[in-house]
């Protein structure tokens, strides 16, 4: 634990790694039965290379939407989005998206799915060993060869993590990838994610229901409005890491977040 502690205090030795993203006035709608259902209403955001930013707002409010948007799977009907001021337009290797479910190919081991990014872009032969240093990187060296049956819910996600941060992402995408875990794994894996994230020094997007998560996480809570969502508020979090759940600031700010998320504490 006192190793732990010590990874997440320093200094991210991927500082520098990430890429900033602008949003402009970005709206979409779904086509539902050849009508417009607004989702998103002109959002404005703005993420600093290296920032980690949580997501949090209603149900249905078009949170995942947004992740889609950014990542380059889907076109907004309106404005603009930029990574380091270039516009994004399509999906990339750079920009990755982790899923709640980790969506493992269930014929490869551990290693093959890490390694199934790298084959894609052709340059496996030549970068075998960022394989293996990845999977060491999230504890699954013992299990580089199991397949994914063999894998707890904890150690699944893990190894989705692992082909995500495989390519080396400027931007990690995160679609509440801990969202079905059990709470012990949960809080486990939440201190690894920060922990990956400050020595990689990517940029973190994260989709969350779970207000102690985003506040655990995140150096900024976004709170997004009903649906068709705006941004409605902004936290900055300023607390070190590791963070505890107790600490008075924390529990001032999750008392701010519940209220402008309508809710009573």
């Amino acid at each position: 634990m006192a190793a732990q502690a010590q990874a997440l205090r320093a200094a991210p030795t991927g500082a520098g790694g990430g890429v900033a993203v602008e949003l402009r006035s970005v709206s979409y709608a779904f086509d539902l039965h050849g009508e417009p259902l607004p989702v998103l209403d002109s959002i404005d955001l703005s993420v600093a290379a290296g920032e980690f930013v949580a997501l949090l707002g209603p149900s249905g409010c078009g949170k995942s939407t947004l992740l889609r948007l950014v990542a380059g799977l889907e076109r907004p009907s309106a404005g603009s989005m930029t990574g380091d001021g270039e516009e994004i337009v399509s999906p990339d290797p750079s920009r990755i998206l982790v899923f709640q479910d980790p969506t493992l190919f269930p014929w490869m081991t551990v290693w093959g799915n890490v390694a199934v990014g790298l084959d894609a872009r052709g340059v496996l032969a030549r970068h075998r060993g960022r394989v293996d240093e990845t999977i060491a990187l999230v504890d699954l060296t013992a299990f580089e060869r199991a397949y994914p049956h063999q894998l707890s819910g904890g150690m699944a996600q893990r190894a989705a993590l692992a082909r995500a941060l495989v390519n080396d992402p400027a931007l990690m995408l995160l679609d509440e990838p801990l969202g079905k875990l059990d709470s012990l794994t949960r809080l486990t894996l939440q201190a690894e994610l920060v922990s990956l994230w400050r020595k990689k020094g990517f940029t973190a997007i994260l989709v969350t229901h779970d207000v102690e998560e985003a506040l655990q996480l995140a150096s900024r809570v976004v709170v997004l409005s009903e649906r068709p969502a705006h941004v409605k508020a902004e936290f900055k979090v300023s607390r070190p890491y590791p963070r505890h759940r107790d600490d008075p600031a924390l529990v001032a700010l999750r008392r701010q977040v519940f209220a402008t998320l309508g809710l009573e504490t």
